[in-house]
This record gives structure tokens, sequence and C-alpha cells, in this order.
């Protein structure tokens, strides 16, 4: 369906509206220092470093074998015996038990992803193995069987790059089975559910095939995204954090004009509506207007937002007028179809949007060019970005897996904070179905292609924008935002006039602004409908 608009028009004291037709741990994590813990296993209580994760996983594993083979009252001894050993250096306790029982110094493991199990035969685990060590080690080790989880999950996805196919369902079974041993409500075993569901996805559906995605309708999504809102604050600092500088960049301005790459419900501007009824001198006139996919019921589902935000702007007396433009991809839009006005001062807002840009190129070149380039045509005062802090656009799909793997850890260790349900349990199916892009898909259907700041600034200053400093307003309600979550994990920092949110000091999204350099040629005049 090709984009199409609405249009809704608000004076202050009156209504009116007129409408035309109106997407861990292995040795490819992101770089560490050599002896730095591993993050995930350092939550657990385990001091394991991330390049020895093999060896211990392979220790473990001859652990639980030689338990099996060993006498009853030698494993009860080691147990009244266990104050003299530290399981938290997991690495020396698990050297130390083997070396109670009397067996071999351990053997040498490669730490070579390329084949960590020459012989994947002999290595189905306990739960091909022997069953009955779940009764003798599973129960009191649920961590040592989270650690299982992860080099498991690690294994599958190599598999799934080698395209092995039938070793990677193989695996899946055992991860099945795993995931049967550990709290699948929270910490690794959640996320771990999640993993071993996509890459069952991706084993049985072709990668290319949009059949993979969870089949939900746009407005079952606005519903998960809704809740994920208000389950943790990473979208709220997106909305607070843009609407602080769009407000600035303002400043002094009668006629404006927001431009929303992602309406949505429209959640982020009510808030900026209100602050503009406030502003000394009175306000400017408004105009918004909101992209959007198209409603698959034939509703005008960008109207009626329109319609809500119109009389919000009515009571406040601001003057208002809202477009709607429904497109099924943001490089769909062309910039006649935003009818630019050269008097109005410009705001291009993109939250967690122009990553679904960077994916193969169409026959007009790269899309996110494409977008970047009208954009700059624009000349918008400000042009707010916010993303996702992680690089899931790599070309490798191990390397992906690995960062999608400690990057959600890291989102879904944050959630556990929040108690309101259903609140969580839904913000927590929005993640997944970001999780099933990540990992299922490839080619044009695979669009949460996440990339990091540094990526952003390169790209955009390239791009012909110059970066603009987030000013200490920003910062502020950023960090008054947080104090209405209860968690003191949140962490705001500033970096290089760019904005972090993130969690124990791991930054999970990142909010920049950008002024365009005025192109050499003459400048561009009204934008007129070919």
């Amino acid at each position: 369906m090709g984009p199409h608009d609405s249009s809704i028009s608000a004076a202050a004291g009156s209504t009116s509206s007129s409408s035309s037709s109106s997407a861990c741990s292995s040795s490819t994590k992101p770089p560490q220092p050599p002896d730095q813990m591993d993050h995930l296993l350092a939550g657990a209580g385990y001091k394991v470093r991330s390049n020895d994760l093999h060896q211990v996983a392979e220790r473990l594993h001859r652990l639980e074998t030689v338990m099996v083979k060993s006498n009853p009252l030698e494993i009860s001894d080691l147990v009244n015996d266990a104050v003299h050993y530290n399981p938290a250096d997991l690495a020396s306790w698990v050297d130390s038990l083997l070396t109670e029982l009397n067996t071999n110094p351990p053997v040498p493991v490669p730490t070579d992803l390329s084949d960590p199990h020459p012989n994947m035969n002999n290595m189905m685990y306990a739960t091909n193995h022997a069953p009955h060590l779940q009764q003798v080690v599973a129960q009191p080790f649920e961590e040592d069987v989270s650690i299982q989880l992860v080099h498991v999950l690690m294994t599958c996805a190599e598999a799934v790059q080698r395209g092995d196919l039938s070793l990677a369902g193989l695996l899946i079974d055992d991860l099945q089975a795993l995931l049967g041993r550990v709290n699948s409500g929270c910490g690794i075993g959640k996320v771990g559910s999640f993993f071993v569901d996509a890459l069952s996805r991706r084993i049985v559906n072709s990668p290319e095939n949009a059949a993979v995605h969870s089949d939900l309708s746009a407005y079952e999504n606005e519903i998960l995204y809704h809740h994920y809102y208000e389950a943790c604050p990473y979208l709220k600092f997106a909305h607070f954090t843009a609407n602080q500088a769009i407000l600035e960049a303002f400043e002094g301005q009668d006629c404006v004009h927001v431009i929303d790459f992602n309406l949505m419900q429209g959640l982020q501007w009510p808030a900026l509506i209100q602050a503009l009824a406030l502003r000394p001198g009175g306000p400017p006139l408004l105009r918004l207007t909101g992209i959007g996919p198209p409603s698959p019921d034939g509703r005008d589902s960008l109207r009626e937002i329109g319609l809500k935000l119109a009389e919000l702007a009515r009571s406040v007396n601001v003057r208002f007028a809202f477009r709607g433009v429904a497109a099924s991809r943001l490089d769909d839009v062309k910039p006649w179809m935003l009818q630019v006005s050269p008097k109005e001062a410009i705001a291009v807002n993109s939250i967690m949007q122009l990553h679904r840009l960077l994916g193969p190129n169409s026959s007009r070149g790269p899309p996110i060019d494409l977008v970047l380039d009208w954009i700059r045509d624009l000349n918008p005062r400000i042009l707010m970005v916010v993303e996702q802090e992680s690089n899931h656009n790599q070309p490798e799909f191990l390397d992906r897996f690995t960062e999608a793997l400690y990057y959600y850890s890291t989102m879904f260790d944050s959630l556990d904070v929040c108690t309101a349900q259903p609140e969580k349990a839904l913000a927590e199916l929005y993640i997944q179905r970001e999780i099933c892009n990540v990992v299922c898909c490839e080619g044009l259907v695979r669009v949460e292609r996440h990339e990091p700041l540094v990526r952003w600034r390169e790209r955009l200053i390239n791009a012909g924008f110059a970066p603009l400093h987030l000013g200490s307003n920003a910062f502020k309600q950023a960090r008054m935002l947080l104090t209405l979550f209860s968690a003191e994990g949140y962490s705001v920092e500033e970096n290089e006039g760019c904005l972090t949110l993130g969690w124990h000091s791991r930054p999970l999204i990142a909010a920049s602004a950008w002024q365009a350099i005025p192109k050499p040629s003459p400048t561009m005049g009204p934008i007129i409908h070919p």
C-alpha cells in the first residue's frame, strides 16, 4: 500500500479537520581487556574471564562425567569439605574438585571458536548421556546449568553460521532440556528462552521469509509499545530528551513544524504542546506531521491520534495543525508529502527508526543515504536521533548473535526491577520481537540493524550534518526522569555532547542532536508535487 496522508488543524478555541486519501559470552563478544570477568556470570556471583568460558564449560562437563563414575561416598565427602573451595572462582574450583577425584590433569581446550568441539556426537551434555545427573548435580548448582546454557547457545549459533542445521536442531533439543533446569522467569533463563525460540524459528524457516516474525497487527504492536513505554525509562528518556532539544531549537520561532518518523500513539507530543503553551511571549503555531504504517483494518489511525492531540492543543490555546502520512517503509516517504513551508522552523524527530534504513540497497541506492539527503534538503533547525547503543548490523551471524545476547541480557536485567504487571510481561514480548528479528531474519526482512553512537556520528557527519550539543537542561530532565523509577541501576551519561541511558554503566540507548549544513547549491525552494 502506498503512502497516504490525513490532515487536521485546530485554532485556539476551535477545531476543524479535513482529510485526503487518507518492524554472551564467547571470544566474539565486544572487545574486553583479557582479564575482564564475564558480565553475565559476574551477575550470578562467578568470576570467569570471558576468554576462559569454553575451558570452564569443558571442565564442568568432565566433572559431571567423573562424578557419575565416582563412588557416591566420595561425592558426599566433597560436599562436606566444600568450605575448602571457592565456588566464585569457578575455574579453580572445578580443577580442585577434579584433583580430589584423582582425575588426570586438565587437558588444554582450544579457544578458537571455529571448532570448539571436534567430536560433536560425543558432547550432547548431561541431558543425553546421563539424565540422572539432574538429581546429583543440577539441583545444587543451577548456576552451573546457566553456564552450560550460554555455552550451548553459542555452539548452536556457530552451527547455524556454518549451515549445519542438522546439528543446530539437535542442540535446540539440548537447550530445551537445559531451560527446564533453570528459572525461566528471570535472568539468563528468561533471556535464554527467547534466544532458543529465535534460533528454532531460524532453523525451521528461511531467514529471508517474513513468516519468522511473530504475526502481530499494527494495533497489537502499538499495545506492546505502550507497555514497553510504561515498564522502563528508555522511551521516556528518548521523548524527554528530544522534546527539550526541540523546544530549545524553536526558541523565538513563530511557526514551527515537527516531522515525527514514528508517531505510534503520539505519546511524545502532549508534553511538548504543554511546554509550548507556557513559552514566554506566547506559543507558536505548531504543525505536526506524523508518519506511521497503514492500518490493516482500513481505519485512519493516524488521523484519530491527530484529533486527540488537536483537542489537547485547543485546551491549552496552542494553534495546531496535524498531517498524517501512512507509509510501510520510511524510505517510501517523499519530501513533497510533508508539505513543508520555507517560513517554518523544522525539527525532524527519529526515535529508534533510522537503523531500519540500513538494509540492502534499493534500485535508487542505500535507503539511509536517500532519506538523510532529503532531510538535509529540508534544512531543519534540528534532527533528533535516538538509537539503541549496540551493534546488531554485523555481517557475520555469530558476531551479531553474541552482541545481541550480551545486549538483551542487560536489557532484561534492567526490566527485572519492574514489578508492574502486565506492563513487564508485555514489555518483554515487545523486546522479544526485536530479538526474533535480529536472530531469525536476513535481507530485507531484517530491519533491527542497530548500530552504536560512534557509527551514527560518522555517518551523519559524512551526510552533511553537524553535531548539536545536548545542553544541561536535557541532562537534568533525564536525571529527573530516573527518579520516577525506584531502581538505582539506571544511569545517564554525557558522551561528547550526546546522552546515553544505561544499566549499571552499560549504555543501552543513545540520544544525539544534529543540524543540517546547507548544500553549496542554491537554496531549496518550496517543494511542489510533481
